[in-house]
């Protein structure tokens, strides 16, 4: 079971890892806050996963510790959020709408099958496994807000706003699940004498 629990979050790291790239540059190439914050998201899961590889070799109490950690890792993407749409909001000028929307639907593509992936293992491996499953199953979610995003820049309204609140909820579900990792970790923390 550990074996395939490292195969699988390594398979996740390393499709996290490809997609943060291709993320990263169409957010540059279209000025969008919500796909930077998401590109930077892709980097973390793939950071979390490979982490998650790692430490299974270790002790209980480690691997806790490590969950901890991992809760202050799922923020980055929230910050990543401030400080680009600060940007944003100084020059506002809205993303590319079809480019957004096709990068979000890549996106979604490579989350979905690593949501899919992980669902079998969310229970096994504490912590570190659930961090991993939710970030995939919340990036899901973000993804389809991308689209949607995309689309009423499209169509609806032209502006900066459709891009940034998606960026926000991108930035607060990480929030939310960084709380909920912190907690399930501390839980085993305290737990392991």
């Amino acid at each position: 079971m550990e074996q395939a629990l490292r195969r699988t979050v390594m398979t996740v790291a390393l499709l996290n890892l490809g997609y943060f790239g291709v993320e990263f540059a169409v957010a540059l190439a279209i000025g969008s806050v919500s796909l930077l914050a998401d590109s930077v998201d892709f980097l973390e899961d793939a950071s979390v996963n490979l982490l998650i590889f790692f430490a299974m070799a270790w002790s209980a109490k480690s691997r806790a510790r490590v969950g901890m950690g991992m809760a202050g890792i799922l923020l980055v993407p929230a910050l990543a959020f401030l400080l680009t749409a600060w940007g944003k909001v100084v020059h506002p000028v809205p993303p590319l709408p079809v480019p957004l929307s096709l990068a979000g639907l890549g996106a979604l593509a490579v989350n979905l099958f690593c949501a899919y992936i992980l669902a079998a293992h969310r229970h096994a491996g504490g912590s570190l496994t659930r961090a991993a499953f939710l970030s995939a199953r919340n990036d899901a979610a973000a993804n389809i807000a991308i689209v949607a995003a995309g689309l009423v820049t499209a169509y609806l309204w032209h502006s900066i706003w459709p891009d940034l609140l998606v960026g926000l909820a991108i930035a607060l579900v990480n929030l939310d699940a960084a709380k909920e990792v912190w907690e399930a970790a501390r839980e085993e923390h305290e737990a392991v004498p």
